[in-house]
C-alpha cells in the first residue's frame, strides 16, 4: 500500500478507496430514494455495514504488511473505521428493527436462519390444527347439548333460540351504528 491509497481513504470521508464500493452504494441510494422511509433507513445502514467491511479489509492489507511509513496511512484507516462505526450506530439507532435471538444462535451456529421462520410456521400450524379441534369438538358439543335440551325441554330450548336471535340482532344493530359516519354514510372495512 501506497501512502497515495491512504490519502484516496481519508480525502473522500472514509466511503473507501475502492470504487466498486461507491458505485454500489450509489446504486443503493438511487434505489432506496424510490422506496419507503423505513426501507431507506434499513439501505443506510446496509451502505454503512458495506462500507464498514471495505475499511477492515484495507486496514487487515495496512498491518499485514506494516512498516514505519505506513504509520499515518494504518491511523487514517483507524479513523476512518471509527468514524464509519459511529456513523453505523447512530443509522442503526433510526432503524427499529426486532431480531429474535433464535435466529442470532442459527447464524452463530452456521445454520440457515430459514430453518427458524419454518420451525415457527410449522409450531403455528399445529397449535392452529390443536385449537380447530378443540372449536369443533366445542361446536360439536354444544349441538348435542342443544339437541337433548330440545327433546326434554322444548319451551325453555325455544326461548333460548329466541332471545340468542334477538342478542345478535341487537349486537348487529350496535356494529352498524358505530360504523355510520356522521353524514349517514356507513364505514367499510377493507378486506386484506
Amino acid at each position: 500500500m501506497d501512502s497515495s491509497q491512504g490519502t484516496a481513504l481519508g480525502g473522500n470521508g472514509g466511503s473507501g478507496g475502492n470504487g466498486t464500493l461507491i458505485s454500489q452504494n450509489n446504486d443503493m441510494a438511487t434505489s432506496a430514494a424510490g422506496a419507503d422511509d423505513s426501507m431507506q433507513k434499513l439501505n443506510q445502514v446496509s451502505n454503512s455495514i458495506q462500507k464498514t467491511l471495505g475499511l477492515i479489509h484495507q486496514l487487515y492489507l495496512t498491518v499485514s504488511t506494516f512498516n514505519a511509513a505506513f504509520q499515518m496511512p494504518l491511523l487514517q484507516r483507524i479513523n476512518g473505521l471509527v468514524v464509519e462505526l459511529d456513523n453505523m450506530v447512530k443509522l442503526a439507532e433510526k432503524c427499529n428493527i426486532q431480531v429474535p435471538m433464535e435466529v442470532v444462535n442459527l447464524i452463530d451456529d452456521g445454520k440457515n436462519p430459514d430453518e427458524f421462520t419454518k420451525d415457527v410456521i410449522n409450531s403455528c400450524i399445529a397449535k392452529n390444527q390443536i385449537t380447530k379441534g378443540k372449536t369443533d369438538a366445542l361446536k360439536s358439543l354444544r349441538k348435542h347439548l342443544l339437541e337433548e335440551l330440545e327433546q326434554n325441554f322444548p319451551d325453555e330450548v325455544e326461548t333460548f333460540r329466541e332471545s340468542r336471535a334477538a342478542a345478535a340482532a341487537e349486537l348487529k344493530r350496535q356494529a352498524q351504528a358505530q360504523s355510520a359516519l356522521p353524514n349517514g354514510d356507513v364505514r367499510v372495512k377493507s378486506e386484506h
